[in-house]
């Protein structure tokens, strides 16, 4: 069984099924019948107009995001989706955080969900810094299904991995 980077810390069973599914060439069919189109939120201005509304929503007393964009340079392989930076600088005699939120450019052509994902999990990091019990409490809170798309988005970089096909091409 060839070894499944993205999916080690999964049970055993799980894995076998994920790997059985890759045998059989069905991994991508599987993914793409689950979730049948791309988002429509390509440009960085839509983006964060997106996250925007998910931290109005679910973090309005959480400090402003001053920037959200896709990023070229966020590479999967370094295990990072997304970033979420806070740069301090000092004014006056203050010291003030801008917070930063960048996603992986992989992303912009796939479906909604997977977005939502990591922009949840992003904007937790507003409130949490460390992945704890209370930052997954809170992506869970924001997303209920929040754990089964992190599964399927570790399937497609699974597939990405094994294919360098992008199933949602735009």
């Amino acid at each position: 069984m060839q070894t499944l980077k993205y999916l080690t810390a999964y049970p055993e069973p799980l894995r076998a099924q994920v790997s059985q599914l890759i045998g059989q060439n069905k991994l991508g069919d599987v993914l793409l019948q689950r979730y049948p189109e791309a988002h429509g939120i390509r440009t960085d201005k839509a983006l964060y107009a997106y996250v925007q509304e998910l931290k109005d929503t679910y973090l309005r007393q959480a400090d402003p995001v001053s920037k959200v964009a896709y990023d070229s340079k966020i590479q999967v392989i370094q295990h990072a989706l997304g970033l979420h930076t806070a740069i301090s600088r000092v004014q006056g005699n203050r010291l003030k955080a801008k917070h930063e939120i960048r996603i992986g450019a992989v992303f912009r052509d796939a479906p909604l969900p997977f977005l939502r994902m990591i922009a949840v999990h992003e904007l937790a990091h507003l409130k949490e810094k460390e992945h704890d019990k209370a930052f997954y409490k809170l992506c869970c809170w924001m997303e209920p299904a929040y754990h089964q798309l992190e599964f399927d988005l570790r399937l497609y970089l699974t597939w990405l991995d094994l294919s360098g096909e992008r199933l949602w091409a735009a």
